[in-house]
C-alpha cells in the first residue's frame, strides 16, 4: 500500500511517500479501516522531526486522523458494534496511508450527513473545542466568548460551538482575511485583530467595558488576552501554537478574580473515560441538528502532496481543518 513513512527524523517537505509498505494487521481490539481521508495536525511536523511528546519507533506511519470504511477483510472483535464496509472516523498512528490498524473504541461511525473530508478532521478538534467550553468552562447562554486562533482547526470549531450554545462571540485572528473566516463560515459575531496594538480596547469597547467571560486560547495569548478578561472570568489553556509556553502573573489570577483551566482531551480515556462517549453523544447531536458544521480548507491535498499541506499548515496559510484525500469517494485511489 501507499504510505507515508518516516524512515529518518527530518521535516515532512524531506519525506516522499512509500508505494510498497506491507499491510497493516489488526491485532487484540483492533479493526482494519481503508482510509479515505485523513486530518492534517501540527504536531505532525513535529513528530517527524523527533520534536513531540509521543514519539514512535522507527520506521512508523505519520498521521493521526481519518475517516474511512471498515475494510471488507477486518476481524470484528468481541464487543465491536462495527460492521465491515461501514463508513466510520477516528484516530491512530499512521493514518497517512491506504490502510490502518485502530482499536475499535478509537473508531466512531460516520453520520450520514458528513463526507469523509469532513470526518477526517473530527477526532481530535471536535471533543477538544466541546469538552473545554462545556465541561471545563461550564459556558453559560448569553455569556461573552473570545476565541483566538479563530479560523483554525479547534478555533473554527469552539466559534461554532460558543454559537450553538447560545453565547456572544469575538473572533480574534492575525489577519482581516482570517477574521472573515472565522465570522462569514464559523459564524462570529465580532472579530479583532491581535496583529494590531491595543486590541484589548476593541474587546472592552464590544462588551461595554465588562471583558469576556471566557477566553479560549490555542496559540498562547492567555497573557495578552487577561487584559481583557471579566471577573470571574475563565482562560481556557487548549494549546501554544506560537510555540512558547507562558508564565502567568498569579496576581491578575487573584486581582481579577478568574480561574485558569487546562484541557487536555487525549488522557480522558485514561483519566475519565466515561466522560468520553458522553462528548461524542453531544458533538453528534449537534451536527444532525445541523447547528454546527466540520470546516475544510479549500484546498483538499492528495497523499503524494502532503507535506504541502503540511508546510501550508506550518506557514499558518490555511485555515478550519486541513485535509488529504487519499481515496475519492467510489473508493478510487488519488493519484
Amino acid at each position: 500500500m501507499r504510505a507515508f513513512v518516516v524512515k529518518e527524523l527530518s521535516h515532512p517537505s524531506k519525506i516522499s511517500v512509500t508505494n510498497n509498505v506491507q499491510e497493516p494487521t489488526a491485532g487484540p481490539q483492533q479493526v482494519l479501516v481503508d482510509v479515505y481521508s485523513a486530518g492534517l495536525n501540527f504536531f505532525d511536523i513535529l513528530q517527524s522531526q523527533g520534536k513531540y511528546q509521543n514519539k514512535p519507533p522507527l520506521p512508523f506511519i505519520l498521521g493521526a486522523e481519518f475517516a474511512g470504511t471498515i475494510s471488507k477483510d477486518s476481524p470484528i472483535p468481541a464487543g465491536c458494534n462495527l460492521k465491515r464496509g461501514q463508513r466510520v472516523f477516528g484516530s491512530a498512528q499512521g493514518s497517512y496511508a491506504d490502510k490502518i490498524a485502530v482499536h475499535y473504541e478509537n473508531v466512531i461511525p460516520l453520520p450520514d450527513n458528513l463526507s469523509f473530508d469532513q470526518g477526517a478532521g473530527l477526532f481530535i478538534t471536535w471533543p477538544t473545542s466541546y469538552e473545554a467550553l462545556v465541561g471545563r468552562a461550564e459556558l453559560k447562554k448569553g455569556e461573552w466568548v473570545l476565541v483566538t486562533a479563530a479560523a483554525g482547526g479547534v478555533g473554527i470549531a469552539a466559534v461554532q460551538i460558543a454559537k450553538a450554545l447560545g453565547a456572544n462571540v469575538i473572533a480574534a485572528a492575525g489577519s482581516e482575511a482570517k477574521i472573515d473566516i472565522a465570522k462569514r463560515i464559523g459564524g462570529a459575531d465580532h472579530g479583532v485583530n491581535y496583529s494590531n496594538p491595543g486590541w484589548q480596547k476593541e474587546v472592552l469597547a464590544l462588551t461595554k467595558g465588562k471583558g469576556v467571560n471566557v477566553i479560549y486560547d490555542p496559540v498562547g495569548l492567555i497573557n495578552d488576552s487577561l487584559k481583557c478578561i471579566a471577573w470571574k472570568g475563565r482562560a481556557l489553556v487548549i494549546g501554544f501554537a506560537a510555540g512558547t509556553i507562558e508564565k502567568i502573573p498569579m496576581n491578575l489570577v487573584l486581582l481579577k478574580n478568574i480561574s485558569i483551566l487546562g484541557l487536555h482531551w487525549g488522557a480522558y480515556t485514561q483519566k475519565e473515560p466515561e466522560r468520553v462517549p458522553a462528548v461524542w453523544r453531544e458533538i453528534l447531536a449537534l451536527f444532525a441538528s445541523g447547528r454546527v458544521k466540520p470546516v475544510i480548507y479549500s484546498t483538499v491535498y492528495k497523499l503524494e502532496h502532503l507535506a504541502d499541506g503540511l508546510t501550508a499548515l506550518e506557514k499558518r496559510e490555511t485555515w478550519g481543518k486541513t485535509i488529504i484525500r487519499i481515496k475519492d469517494e467510489q473508493g478510487k485511489a488519488k493519484l
